[in-house]
C-alpha cells in the first residue's frame, strides 16, 4: 500500500512538472505584447467557442452589456492584424465582431449578439503542436428549447455566487486526533455547518456542504460535489497537526503548479491527498482520467491566482481570530484544490494537536468566530469579483458619499434596503467616509 501511494504521488510531481511548462504566467512577457495569430469558431451543442491562437500567454477579462445584448473581451498588452475579425461569420449567437486598440496597447474585442449569453474564458498553454490559446465560450440558454414561445419581456434573473464548503476526512478517515482524543473530522463538520448557516444569511450568496455527516468521501468525489453545484468558490476546512505539541496557529493554502512554497506545504499536501489511498482502496489504473484532468486544470493559471486572492482576503480576516502560523497564502499540490474553473483553498483552522487550541476548536464560540472571519473574507472578495450574472456583480448605480450621508438616505433615495446595500458592498457597521464609492445594489 506504502508503495502504491508513493508511486503515485511521483506521479502526480511529475505530471506538475509538465503542467508547469504550459502554464508560465503571463507577468514573465509584461515587457513585450502578445500577438494574437488567429481566430478560430466553432458551434457545439449549446454554445459557440471562439479560440484565439497566441504567441505568448495573456492577462484578460470578459464582462457583459445589455440593450443591445453584447460581450467584450480585454486582452492586456496585446495586438492584432487589423481586419481579422472579419474572418468569422455572423451565426446564430453572434451578429458582428469589432475589434480596437484601448488605453494605447490593450486589445479590445466586442461581440454583438443576437440575443443574452453566458461567456466563459480560460487560457491553455502550450499542448503538442498547439501554442497558448484564450478559448471564449459563448453559452446559448435559447438552445435548450427547440419550440420559440411568444413571452413577455423578463427582468433579467441575477444568481446568488455558490460556495462549496467541504468539511475534511470523515468517516472511516478520521483526521489527525488531539491530546484528548478530538477528531479532526468532527470540528471540520461542526464548523462547516456554521459557516454555511452564516453564508445563507447574506444576501447574493449561497453555501452547500460537500458532506453533511459523518461519512467518508474520496477527494475527486468532493471535487465532483461542487461541480454539480455550479460552485464558484471552494474552501476545504481542516485542522492542522504536528509532533511538537507547541506548534500553533491557523494558515491557508492554494493550489501550486510549481512545487511547494514550503517543505511543511509539501508534507501536509502529502498528508492530505494519502487520505484516498489508505481509506478509498484506489486502484491506481483507473486514475488516468483523473490525471488528464488535472493537467488541464494545472494549465488554468488564472483560476489559482483567483485562488490566491480568495485566500488573502480569508487570511486577513483570521488573524483577529487567532495567532497566524504562516503570514502568507501557502501553496502545494493539494488534491482536494484541483476543481476545474473553481477557485479553491484549504484552511487549516487552528492546531488539534496543540492542547490549547484543540480545546478552543471544540469550543462553539471560537467555530463561530472562525466562521465569521471566512464568511468576512469571502464577501469582501466577491464586492470586487464575483462572477457575470450574479446579484453581487451587478450595480445600478456608483454612489460617491458626500459629508452628512447615511446608509439610510442613501437607501432611501435609491430606494434599496441597507441591509442590500451593506451586503453588495461587503460592509459590517455603518460609518461611512466622504469620497468613498458604494455600489448601489439591484432591486
Amino acid at each position: 500500500m506504502e508503495k502504491n501511494r508513493r508511486a503515485f504521488l511521483k506521479q502526480l510531481a511529475s505530471l506538475s512538472g509538465v503542467a508547469t511548462m504550459s502554464a508560465v504566467p503571463a507577468v514573465a512577457h509584461a515587457a513585450v505584447a502578445t500577438k494574437v495569430k488567429d481566430i478560430r469558431l466553432s458551434s457545439h451543442q449549446g454554445y459557440v467557442r471562439l479560440v484565439f491562437d497566441l504567441n505568448r500567454a495573456v492577462d484578460h477579462s470578459i464582462f457583459t452589456l445589455d440593450k443591445p445584448e453584447r460581450v467584450v473581451l480585454d486582452l492586456r498588452n496585446t495586438n492584432m492584424t487589423h481586419g481579422m475579425v472579419d474572418r468569422v461569420g455572423a451565426n446564430s449567437l453572434i451578429r458582428r465582431i469589432r475589434s480596437g486598440v484601448r488605453n494605447s496597447n490593450d486589445l479590445r474585442v466586442v461581440f454583438d449578439l443576437q440575443h443574452e449569453v453566458k461567456p466563459r474564458s480560460f487560457v491553455l498553454g502550450p499542448s503538442g503542436k498547439s501554442g497558448y490559446r484564450l478559448v471564449l465560450d459563448l453559452h446559448n440558454d435559447r438552445a435548450v428549447s427547440t419550440v420559440a414561445k411568444k413571452t413577455a419581456p423578463k427582468k433579467k434573473v441575477l444568481r446568488d455566487v455558490v460556495i462549496a464548503i467541504d468539511a475534511g476526512h470523515g468517516g472511516k478517515d478520521p483526521g489527525a486526533l488531539g491530546k484528548k482524543g478530538t477528531k479532526e473530522k468532527t470540528v471540520t463538520l461542526a464548523m462547516a455547518k456554521r459557516l454555511e448557516k452564516i453564508i445563507n444569511r447574506q444576501k447574493g450568496m449561497k453555501a452547500v456542504l460537500t458532506r453533511k455527516n459523518d461519512s467518508f468521501m474520496r477527494l475527486r468525489q468532493r471535487i465532483h460535489k461542487a461541480r454539480e453545484h455550479n460552485a464558484d468558490m471552494m474552501i476545504s476546512l481542516h485542522a492542522d497537526s504536528f509532533p511538537d505539541p507547541r506548534a500553533r496557529g491557523s494558515s491557508i493554502y492554494a493550489l501550486s503548479v510549481d512545487g511547494a512554497t514550503s517543505e511543511t506545504a509539501k508534507l501536509l499536501a502529502e498528508k492530505e491527498n494519502a487520505a484516498d489511498l489508505l481509506f478509498g482502496d484506489v486502484n491506481l489504473a483507473l486514475e488516468d482520467e483523473m490525471i488528464k484532468e488535472v493537467l488541464f486544470d494545472l494549465s488554468l493559471t488564472g483560476t489559482i491566482r483567483s485562488s490566491l486572492d480568495i485566500g488573502d482576503e480569508i487570511l486577513s480576516q483570521i488573524k483577529s481570530v487567532n495567532r497566524v502560523h504562516k503570514k502568507q497564502v501557502q501553496q502545494a499540490g493539494f488534491a482536494v484544490l484541483k476543481a476545474p474553473n473553481i477557485p479553491s483553498v484549504l484552511l487549516e483552522t487552528a492546531f488539534i494537536s496543540n492542547p490549547r487550541e484543540e480545546k478552543q476548536l471544540m469550543s462553539p464560540a471560537y467555530q463561530n468566530k472562525v466562521a465569521n472571519a471566512v464568511s468576512k473574507g469571502v464577501a469582501n472578495y466577491f464586492a470586487r469579483q464575483a462572477p457575470p450574472g450574479t446579484w453581487l456583480s451587478a450595480s445600478a448605480a456608483d454612489y460617491k458619499v458626500r459629508s452628512g450621508d447615511t446608509l439610510g438616505s442613501i437607501a432611501e433615495k435609491y430606494q434599496t434596503s441597507i441591509e442590500n446595500l451593506r451586503a453588495r458592498n461587503a460592509m459590517y457597521t455603518s460609518s461611512l467616509n466622504a469620497g468613498q464609492v458604494l455600489k448601489i445594489p439591484v432591486s
